[in-house]
């Protein structure tokens, strides 16, 4: 794909000089922690450097949304809104591995696992990946299948966490980083003997 074609491209959601300038921006500072050097040589090689990769690699960083019509950037998400989804994400990391520390040591097993079924539709594949890997990341809970019309398979190892997963607020917040409407519906649980 030319250059030249991408910052004419209307698919594209968002700015392409925006996404440009903020990847090169990260790269750069990831540059000068790497480098640990701030003389003027590896300064001007860090300006070098981020503005070729940002250059080169920025085409293969958009995606297509299900029906071609548009392209999202992979990293193209506000950085104050980032920051905020992680430390609530640490936090319910958190208090994943107190509910699974809590059933897995209690005399009385409390396991009660579970598969949760809903629906997550969003235009933008990467709040897709992010609702999926966010799931998985939380102690007690695996996406185990994701489909193309976007059912979500969850398998909860807790009453808690199937309730967690059944409350839509991990896909508010993944709609919220995205800038989209939260299309979720509950489809169901399904109990699983143990």
């Amino acid at each position: 794909m030319e250059k030249q074609s991408v910052f004419n491209d209307k698919t594209i959601v968002g700015s392409p000089t925006v996404h440009l300038v903020s990847m090169f921006i990260l790269l750069f500072i990831f540059w000068m922690i790497l480098s640990g050097r701030s003389e003027t040589k590896f300064i001007v090689y860090g300006v070098i450097t981020a503005a070729v990769t940002s250059w080169i690699t920025y085409p293969l960083l958009l995606i297509h949304n299900k029906d071609k019509t548009k392209k999202y950037f992979v990293f193209g998400v506000n950085p104050i809104k980032l920051l905020s989804y992680f430390a609530w994400l640490m936090w319910q990391l958190f208090l994943a591995n107190m509910d699974v520390l809590l059933a897995t040591t209690s005399q009385e097993m409390t396991i009660d696992p579970k598969i949760v079924r809903f629906y997550y539709r969003n235009d933008n594949p990467m709040a897709i990946v992010m609702l999926a890997n966010s799931i998985t990341l939380t102690p007690g809970t695996v996406t185990i299948n994701v489909e193309d019309d976007g059912l979500f398979e969850i398998h909860a190892l807790t009453k808690a966490g199937a309730e967690g997963v059944m409350v839509d607020t991990t896909a508010q917040k993944v709609s919220y980083l995205f800038d989209s409407e939260c299309d979720y519906e509950l489809v169901g649980i399904v109990e699983e003997d143990v």
